[in-house]
């Protein structure tokens, strides 16, 4: 597997505090990859790491195999739209993005390109100072797409877009790999959006990496079983005697997590079998694999048993 990042004990100290703390990426080329993490998980910091703002403390980094130290060869792999992207607004989009493309030595073709990438074609001629949120993050994109990288480093792409900004974005970024055929390294809070989003992901706590992986492999075939019955407390007697840990809403829900959940997924014809043989109502089951957001908000974050 070819990597895009790639980073072995990268560390970033303030004082005592490790803000960045001995992590191991490991991004495949042509993934988006989801990091997320909770403010003051070093998620920020680390992006700045990548793209050469802060020197790490210890540890390395390679881009596409290029050791970070190699500051500008690195550079010239990646573009980034880090937090709110800096427009002239007394300018048009496609002048905005001429200045870039000058100071890269771009082709004024490019502009045209990037611009269809990103949605924004037959805007060009319209001054910056009249686009929306959505549209001022999109020709932000589109400048960090000038000169071809590589690597797209996005923080935060959807903070403070309307819900169809949001769905805009979304589909921009997961197509990106297959049309461009570059990976997309994107940070955000909005773990529902990344869910549909990110092929990989990678988990952030108080400065370290606590998981990531392919998305299915980070869930490590989790599953949450629901079953709604008419007499809850007897359902969760039944379970405790085939081995099974369960608790009860208060009202007709029964819900399994865990070890017990997985094997109640694993045996659900035999387990729906003996609730019926000893008389309990069922009315409906549910099992599924949990949210990003259930994974990420369980206490400590038990992702790497």
């Amino acid at each position: 597997m070819e990597l895009a990042i790639e980073t072995a004990g990268l560390e970033r100290r303030f004082g005592d505090i490790a803000a960045v703390d001995r992590i191991d990426l490991a991004v495949p080329e042509r993934a988006v990859y989801g990091f997320l993490g909770r403010n003051g998980s070093g998620k920020t910091t680390t992006i700045r790491l990548l793209l050469g703002l802060l020197r790490p403390s210890a540890g390395s980094a390679r881009i596409f195999g290029i050791d970070f130290r190699r500051r500008l060869a690195a550079a010239r792999q990646i573009g980034a739209l880090v937090e709110t992207p800096f427009h002239y607004d007394h300018l048009t989009g496609s002048e905005n993005l001429a200045i870039t493309a000058r100071l890269l030595g771009a082709p004024r073709t490019e502009i045209a390109r990037v611009l269809d990438i990103v949605g924004l074609t037959g805007c060009e001629r319209r001054l910056v100072r009249g686009f929306s949120l959505g549209m001022r993050q999109r020709l932000g994109i589109a400048r960090a797409l000038l000169g071809r990288p590589r690597l797209l480093v996005l923080d935060e792409p959807t903070n403070g877009l309307d819900p169809d900004g949001i769905r805009e974005m979304r589909a921009l970024v997961a197509g990106l790999p297959d049309r461009e055929g570059v990976t997309v390294f994107v940070s955000s809070h909005l773990l529902s959006e990344i869910e549909q989003t990110a092929t990989h992901v990678g988990l952030m706590e108080k400065g370290r990496l606590v998981s990531q992986g392919p998305l299915a492999e980070v869930r490590g075939g989790r599953k949450r079983v629901s079953i709604r019955a008419r007499e809850p407390d007897r359902l969760v007697s039944l379970l405790a005697e085939a081995g099974l840990g369960a608790a009860s809403d208060g009202h007709e829900t029964v819900t399994l997590d865990g070890r017990s959940a997985a094997a109640a997924a694993r045996d659900m014809p035999e387990l729906n079998f003996l609730m019926v043989e000893r008389g309990i109502h069922v009315l409906a089951i549910e099992v599924a694999e949990p949210s990003l957001e259930e994974l990420f908000l369980a206490p400590r974050l038990d992702l790497a048993a």
